[in-house]
């Protein structure tokens, strides 16, 4: 197994979400590999974390890559349930939609897991959480 395709599905994914014209239609280019130091205001995109496991098989090497994708909106946003949900459906849309191209390995597969929606910070905030999987072969 390698690690070494982390780094570049992180790296296409993240571009992915910056070019996708819907996703910015609903957040602009609040998309965040890196929190900034203040939350920013109205609704963002944070990429999350991963877990990676092996999947090589006897044809070639491999990993699996499950992570999660934030949406979120601060308590000083004014935003609900609504347009944070919104936001996520394009962001789920811009994933399962594919062209993602790594630097390194190919991607045999991305998929959907599961979602959470929740309230945080006393329930002024909303946030919901994407969990994908992507399948990478290492060639």
């Amino acid at each position: 197994m390698s690690y070494g395709a982390g780094v570049a599905l992180q790296a296409a994914v993240y571009q992915h979400l910056r070019a996708d014209a819907a996703l910015a239609d609903l957040v602009g280019d609040a998309i965040y590999d890196a929190m900034p130091v203040e939350a920013p205001s109205g609704v963002f995109v944070s990429l999350g974390p991963e877990e990676a496991r092996d999947a090589s098989d006897a044809t070639a090497r491999g990993s699996r890559h499950d992570f999660v994708i934030s949406v979120m909106a601060g308590s000083d946003s004014g935003a609900g349930f609504g347009a944070v949900k919104a936001a996520a459906v394009a962001v789920a849309d811009a994933l399962e939609a594919g062209g993602l191209v790594l630097s390194r390995g190919r991607l045999a597969g991305m998929w959907f897991l599961r979602a959470s929606a929740r309230r945080v910070k006393s329930g002024a905030a909303r946030q919901v959480d994407l969990t994908f999987r992507a399948r990478i072969d290492l060639t």
